[in-house]
This record gives C-alpha cells, sequence and structure tokens, in this order.
C-alpha cells in the first residue's frame, strides 16, 4: 500500500515533495468537483473553484498540524472559497443555475438522498438555507462524517446535525406538499403512491 494522506502530507510539508502533493490532488479533486458542482455553481466554476482550492491548500501547507483530516481541511478550504465567490455579483444567480442544471448528475453513497433528481427535489434542495444545503451535501453526498462537516462549515457538532435533519425535515415536507396537491386530501393511499412515483427514495 502508498503512503495515506497524513503521510503525504508530511512528505509535501517537510520535504516539500512536490509528487507527494500532486497525489493528493489526484486522490480527492473528482470527489471535491463534484461536491462543488452541487454547492456552487456550473462545472466550470466549479473548476475554478477547485483549482483556487488546491492552491489555497499547497500555500497553506504550513498551516495543516494533523489535528483533521486532509479531505475535512481540504473542504474547508473550498467552503471558504465558495463562500467568497457567493458574496460576488450575480454569485446567487449562479448557485440556482447550477444546483439546476448540474443536481441531476449527483450520486450520494448511500445517504439520505438517493436520486434521479426531480425537478422537485431539486426546488427543494435550493430552498434550504445555506448551511443546511451545505451540511447534507457534505454529509450525504461527499460522505463526509458530521464531525468533518463540523470542521468544513466552522460550525459545532450539534448544529451540524441539527442542520442536517431540519434540512431533512424540509425536504420531507416540500415533497410531500407536492404530492398532495394533486389528488384530494382525504385520499391518502393516492398521495402515498404519487409520492413512490417520484423516483425519489427519502430516508427518515
Amino acid at each position: 500500500m502508498g503512503p495515506n494522506d497524513i503521510e503525504l502530507m508530511t512528505m509535501a510539508k517537510v520535504a516539500q515533495d512536490s509528487a507527494a502533493f500532486t497525489e493528493l490532488v489526484r486522490r480527492h479533486q473528482a470527489r471535491l468537483r463534484a461536491f462543488l458542482r452541487r454547492l456552487c455553481g456550473s462545472d466550470h466554476l466549479a473548476d475554478d473553484i477547485a483549482q483556487e482550492t488546491f492552491i489555497k491548500a499547497h500555500e497553506g501547507l504550513a498551516s495543516f498540524r494533523g489535528g483533521a483530516s486532509f479531505r475535512s481541511w481540504l473542504y474547508a478550504i473550498a467552503y471558504r472559497e465558495f463562500l467568497q465567490d457567493r458574496r460576488r455579483e450575480k454569485a446567487a444567480a449562479r448557485l440556482k443555475d447550477a444546483l439546476q442544471n448540474d443536481a441531476a448528475n449527483m450520486e450520494p453513497p448511500g445517504g439520505a438522498i438517493e436520486v434521479g433528481l426531480s425537478m422537485d427535489l431539486r426546488r427543494a434542495l435550493l430552498d434550504l438555507e445555506e448551511a443546511e444545503r451545505a451540511a447534507l451535501l457534505l454529509c450525504d453526498a461527499a460522505g463526509l462524517s458530521h464531525s468533518e462537516a463540523s470542521r468544513v462549515l466552522n460550525a459545532p457538532l450539534g448544529s451540524i446535525k441539527t442542520y442536517i435533519a431540519r434540512g431533512r425535515k424540509k425536504m420531507r415536507e416540500a415533497l410531500t406538499g407536492v404530492a398532495e396537491q394533486r389528488p384530494p386530501r382525504n385520499e391518502t393511499t393516492q398521495t402515498e403512491t404519487a409520492a413512490n412515483h417520484k423516483g425519489v427514495m427519502y430516508a427518515l
């Protein structure tokens, strides 16, 4: 087996081994870009932010103390870059466009969100508060633990759990509300059938 992430970081940091950092980029760039596509923009914007993230990571090697995983440290940098872009002019519009265009490509590893993503689910994602959406995508799509998401978002662990629980609840309510607009209120069975045909499974 080759060196793990921490060993590669040590090689890149102490020995200034560029090949070690290149290997870290190779290991993490695909999942990082997938996370950024869902969170903040189109493929082009995600590539820009991912590139800036790795530049900042390389420049900040000395700041890595080893108390966290390399992955959570990297995602924290990426999230800060996202927030900077979010504050720029037209960033909100890009966020909506990117989620609408790219959310259908989400491939979560068995978390709370299972896809094909319908338009209803995409709208539900867009309607979440930013922290709720980020926490859900980090844990359900990117596969981070609650503790890692806490470090990425610089939020208490309890807040992360709250964001995820609240976000999932809002999405369930949004999807159920859409399904219940078609049949009368007392036709519960028809409502449940309609929800089941949306091609989305949402774990409680």
